[in-house]
């Protein structure tokens, strides 16, 4: 009797800020038992790190010098708890830290950095040696997974993508509004599409996703199938 092995694969999937690309990608992750790594968490943790440490001004200026000397002292990792994937700051739990509206009002100026970029690249690219792994992002199937076997990228209008953000910061008891959000999203998009290392697009051969109207099973169930799909064509 013969045995087939599905094959691993690694599955890129990019999109803006708080399209829900990231809880596609734990979604799917969980459903076919492959690793997840949220790089987006990665670049916030840098931006938590280099604010408490005062690499950061008021007015979102980044000590580049500082902050690039002292990233051998940043380690960043994963551990899969109760409620979900948590992210680690130097063995610190940071999760809850790193999804406050300071941070993402700062992330996008460390993301423009190319030495972090760089540095972060080569980290997630490590994580991804063995295939069998869901990784999102900005531009994981154009830069950090170029040959990825399956490429994603997701959008939902800035409007759409504020209010799924806003609703999620007052469920988690943070105070903020509506239109702070929705101007926090169009800031980024702006820094993502036009900075110069590594800007978010959308790669040549990637699957477009606009989810806007769509239910959190119905773009599971999508997603799903264009595992599916990748798979079979390798068996």
């Amino acid at each position: 009797m013969t045995t087939t092995i599905t094959p691993a694969i690694t599955i890129a999937i990019d999109g803006y800020s708080s399209s829900g690309k990231s809880s596609m990608a734990k979604a799917l992750a969980k459903k076919i038992g492959y690793r997840y790594i949220d790089s987006g968490a990665m670049y916030r943790a840098v931006t938590l790190y280099a604010m408490q440490h005062s690499m950061i001004s008021a007015g979102h200026e980044v000590d580049c010098d500082a902050l690039i000397a002292a990233l051998p002292l940043i380690k960043i990792d994963f551990k899969v708890c109760e409620d979900g994937q948590h992210t680690l700051l130097n063995g610190v739990d940071v999760e809850s830290k790193i999804r406050q509206l300071d941070v993402s009002n700062n992330v996008s100026q460390v993301a423009v950095i190319p030495a972090i970029r760089h540095a972060l690249v080569a980290m997630q690219q490590a994580f991804g040696t063995e295939k069998g792994i869901v990784m999102d992002g900005r531009d994981i199937g154009t830069t950090v997974f170029p040959d990825a076997e399956l490429k994603i990228f997701v959008n939902a209008s800035a409007e759409t993508r504020a209010m799924r953000r806003h609703k999620e910061l007052i469920e988690k008891g943070e105070s903020s509004t509506y239109e702070d959000v929705l101007a926090n999203v169009v800031t980024r998009d702006h820094i993502d599409e036009t900075r110069q290392e590594s800007p978010l697009r959308k790669a040549q051969d990637a699957i477009l996703l606009d989810n806007s109207k769509m239910t959190i099973a119905e773009q599971d169930s999508w997603l799903i199938d264009r595992y599916n799909e990748a798979i079979s064509k390798l068996k």
